[in-house]
């Protein structure tokens, strides 16, 4: 990394940080929504279903809930992502 520009070094791609948290955090969401069918992580179910309209513990709902999770994760993963170029550009 000799000849790399320190204002280049250590930098995240700000889209593909936001794809992969949104993907990891919408699978996780999707598939405990239909894990809680059988009574196993219903709690979490049921306290993500106020922050997830329409996420509940069934097949459709698990789809909706890990759609929200996706959006909402990929933001995240984005804001993450350009807070830490910032700070790392310093």
């Amino acid at each position: 990394m000799k000849n790399v520009p320190k204002s280049q070094k250590h930098k995240l791609c700000c889209k593909c940080l936001a794809l992969s948290v949104g993907i990891v955090w919408g699978l996780a969401v999707l598939l405990t929504g239909w894990i809680s069918m059988t009574g196993w992580g219903y709690q979490f179910v049921s306290v993500m279903s106020s922050v997830y309209t329409g996420y509940d513990a069934s097949f459709v709902g698990g789809i909706v809930g890990g759609i929200w999770a996706f959006f909402v994760g990929a933001i995240l993963g984005w804001g993450i992502g350009c807070v830490h170029n910032k700070l790392a550009s310093r």
